[in-house]
């Protein structure tokens, strides 16, 4: 766990919403057929839908949330699908309460 790399991640409203939604990916996300969105996770392009921005930014901020360890990501077909790693939030927050 790099803690400057995670909070530098954070420090983006966008990038924070991100996180949220797939907190609860099915009351944010319409449901994809074959898809479980809560194992699987969300695909890319719902996310840059909702966030309503290029999926190019939207790619770079999901690059940047999977750098920190915040997310994870599966390659199925030809989309990606992301969903939070609750491990490293947990750990980050025990970081937070212990540490800081």
């Amino acid at each position: 766990m790099k803690p400057i790399e995670i909070f530098k991640a954070l420090s983006n409203e966008s990038r924070m919403q991100i996180l949220s939604w797939l907190k609860e990916p099915d009351r944010h996300f319409i449901p994809q057929e074959g898809i479980d969105m809560s194992t699987t996770g969300v695909c890319v392009c719902q996310i840059t839908e909702k966030l309503k921005m290029t999926q190019s930014t939207a790619s770079q901020y999901l690059t940047i949330l999977l750098r920190a360890g915040l997310i994870k990501a599966e390659r199925i077909g030809k989309y990606t699908y992301y969903k939070r790693d609750e491990e490293a939030i947990s750990k980050i927050a025990d970081f937070l309460k212990n540490e800081i």
